[in-house]
């Protein structure tokens, strides 16, 4: 087995669609502004499962000097990233993620990006944890000036190791 945590950071503009988890939001008023989608849940994730599987970060595998990557699906990233993961010989045994936000709320949208983080990992829903918190008024979170994503990520070398429940 082997572990990786992932930590991504957007600063949230007015005006630009929020995505996150790949599930959008169309009535929050600021999104996250990046070179690709902007899904800061999707990077970190990514990051987590580089890290975990000793792969480097998802600034190695799709930089944001390369205009390929431009307003990419964050959620294809993730899809290219389990790629990267399995041929490496390890399997996703489960991911778990927490989103620090004023905006958007991300309880009610929690199972929605579950079942779309799922699919783009090839694993179960019950293998996939989201939860949102808030900055309370502190720091650029809970300023509203930004989100901020940490994830871990656990690979296994077989994949019945985890059974979903």
């Amino acid at each position: 087995m082997r572990i990786g945590q992932g930590w991504d950071r957007h600063r949230l503009e007015p005006g630009r669609r929020c995505v996150l988890g790949g599930v959008e939001f169309p009535d929050c008023p600021v999104g996250p502004l990046g070179h690709s989608d902007g899904d800061a849940l999707c990077h970190a994730l990514c990051d987590a499962l580089l890290g975990a599987a000793g792969l480097g970060d998802i600034g190695r595998h799709f930089p944001d000097t390369d205009p390929r990557w431009k307003g990419a699906d964050s959620l294809d990233l993730l899809a290219r990233v389990r790629a990267l993961v399995a041929a490496a010989g390890w399997t996703v045994g489960n991911v778990d993620a927490t989103v620090i936000t004023e905006q958007p709320m991300i309880a009610p949208a929690a199972a929605a990006m579950r079942l779309k983080l799922a699919g783009a990992l090839g694993v179960e829903p019950a293998q996939v944890s989201v939860k949102g918190t808030r900055g309370e008024g502190l720091g650029p979170e809970g300023r509203g000036e930004c989100l901020t994503v940490q994830a871990v990520a656990l690979l296994c070398r077989e994949a019945t190791y985890f059974t979903s429940t």
